[in-house]
């Protein structure tokens, strides 16, 4: 949909059905959020910027490409959007990691902070902001603006699924930061749930409840 960028990679796609069947155990869930990170990860970082430096290969001398400027920012949506930091920092295992606790009023469905941590030097740094679900937007919202306030200037929201409102109110709130997403479904249910979705993310990485 507009606003927001769908990963329709086969791989990712079969790995999405498979974590929304209710039957699928925590420790499948956990693998699969793991594997679809990687994928996600690799397609929201193909426009970095390159550099060239010279290496010494067995053969002989050459110039060749590694990443220019200072090392990624993670930014954890806490508790589950560490499931696809975890998969995520596999891949790029410089990257920096920031860590951002909210918690949805069960009432009002606003997002309370209750921690932050994250590097010094945000406004030097592309930033990921992870978290599976893009429901309400209301955590996703309050996140980037408290990163925002730290000085980050050039981020982007990756998620495993979305609904149309939460893309919609994320849009409206942080224009400047672009959505990525496995799957944006039909529609949230009167308790702030996607639908069809998968469940609480976070729940069924942690086996809880």
């Amino acid at each position: 949909m507009p606003g927001a960028t769908v990963i329709d990679h086969p791989l990712v796609q079969h790995k999405m059905t498979h974590m929304r069947m209710k039957d699928t155990s925590t420790q499948g869930f956990r693998r699969l959020l793991r594997e679809i990170s990687l994928l996600l990860c690799y397609e929201v970082t193909r426009d970095l910027q390159l550099v060239d430096t010279s290496i010494e290969t067995p053969v002989s001398e050459m110039n060749a490409p590694v990443l220019a400027g200072k090392k990624l920012v993670f930014a954890s949506i806490l508790r589950a959007g560490n499931g696809l930091l975890e998969g995520m920092l596999e891949l790029i295992p410089s990257a920096r990691v920031a860590h951002i606790g909210l918690y949805r009023d069960p009432e009002t469905l606003e997002a309370i902070e209750y921690y932050f941590k994250a590097p010094a030097d945000m406004n030097e740094r592309r930033i990921i902001v992870v978290d599976p679900m893009l429901a309400t937007a209301n955590s996703a919202i309050a996140a980037v603006e408290r990163l925002k306030q730290r000085g980050a200037n050039n981020m982007c929201f990756v998620c495993l699924l979305a609904a149309p409102e939460g893309v919609q109110r994320f849009n409206e709130a942080h224009p400047d930061v672009p959505i990525y997403t496995a799957a944006v479904d039909e529609k949230l249910n009167e308790k702030g749930y996607i639908v069809p979705g998968l469940g609480d993310a976070g729940d069924r990485m942690y086996g809880t409840k």
